[in-house]
Formats: structure tokens, C-alpha cells, sequence
């Protein structure tokens, strides 16, 4: 599989954070954005993952970043996980029609139903930044993420791309 490639405007999207609202990511232009993509609610390394992110989420303010959660669950139970979890980013529902944000991002896994665990920094012009596609079963970190967002910070406008062979 390959994800959306870095350099290239980030596909623009609306998805539900709540039953009642959607968020836009044209709502966060002039603002950096840390996309994760992520497999399901609940599983363990999703809930490692977000749970550094929470505690890292300081240092992504710093660099103006917005950091979004996508995958195809529901709202209930994204809002039932972020209640739990005490989590303040919105977590985004791909879930109708299933899938469609991270077809757009080729970060969708059809033979499962379910988002591949990547992630992209979107620069403040809407840019893709970084791209970072791993396996499912592996935490990523934040090192990619960090590094990546001190580098818009000072102005580089290069961009980087990693996979993780599955």
C-alpha cells in the first residue's frame, strides 16, 4: 500500500466528532495538524497510542498543531473512549460512508473494514508535511510527529515519508 504522498494538499474532509457536530479540516487552515489514522477504538495500541499523544499534546500546541483522531467507529464510541480517557482532541467517525476519508488518504484496509494506524503533519497552508504508514500492531511514538513540526517551525519546507514493511 501506498499512503497519500508527501508535498501534495491535504484532501479536504468534514466527518462527525459528535451526533451533533462535524469538523472540517479547512476549519484548521493556518493551523498545523497532526492526522492519526487509527484501526478501532479500544484495541490496546490504539489506546497506548492516543494516551502518549495526551501527554504529548502540550509540545504539539507549542508547534500550533491540532491533533485529530480518524477512524471508522462510530461517534458513540468515540465519545464514550475520549470521555474515559480524558482525551480533549476530537476523534473523527469515518464510519458512513465506511471508510471514505481514509480511501482518500489510501490509508484503508479493505480486507478488514478498518483504517491502516498512520499518520500525516498537514503544514498551516494545508500541505502534507510528513506521512508516516506503520503496522497496525506497532505504537508509532511521537518522535516523527515532533521532528517533523520543528521543521515547519523553522521554516523547511522539505517532506518526509516513512513506511513500516508489513
Amino acid at each position: 500500500m501506498s499512503i497519500l504522498e508527501c508535498g501534495v494538499p491535504a484532501p479536504q474532509f468534514s466527518l462527525p466528532s459528535t451526533l451533533d457536530r462535524k469538523i472540517s479540516l479547512s476549519e484548521y487552515l493556518g493551523k498545523n495538524v497532526v492526522l492519526a489514522f487509527y484501526p478501532a477504538d479500544w484495541s490496546p495500541i490504539c489506546t497506548d497510542e492516543f494516551a502518549l499523544f495526551a501527554e504529548v499534546l502540550p509540545a504539539f500546541e507549542r508547534h500550533e498543531a491540532q491533533l485529530i483522531g480518524i477512524s471508522v467507529d462510530g461517534p458513540w464510541s468515540h465519545s464514550a473512549m475520549a470521555k474515559e480517557r480524558k482525551y480533549t482532541f476530537p476523534l473523527l467517525s469515518d464510519f458512513e460512508p465506511k471508510g471514505e476519508v481514509s480511501k482518500l488518504y489510501n490509508v484503508y484496509r479493505y480486507h478488514e473494514g478498518t483504517s491502516e494506524r498512520a499518520l500525516f503533519v498537514i503544514d498551516k497552508k494545508g500541505i502534507i508535511r510528513w506521512s508516516y504508514l506503520g503496522h497496525v500492531g506497532v505504537n508509532p511514538g511521537v518522535d516523527g510527529i515532533l521532528e517533523a513540526l520543528e521543521g515547519i517551525q523553522e521554516g523547511e519546507e522539505n517532506c518526509q515519508q516513512k513506511t513500516i514493511s508489513k
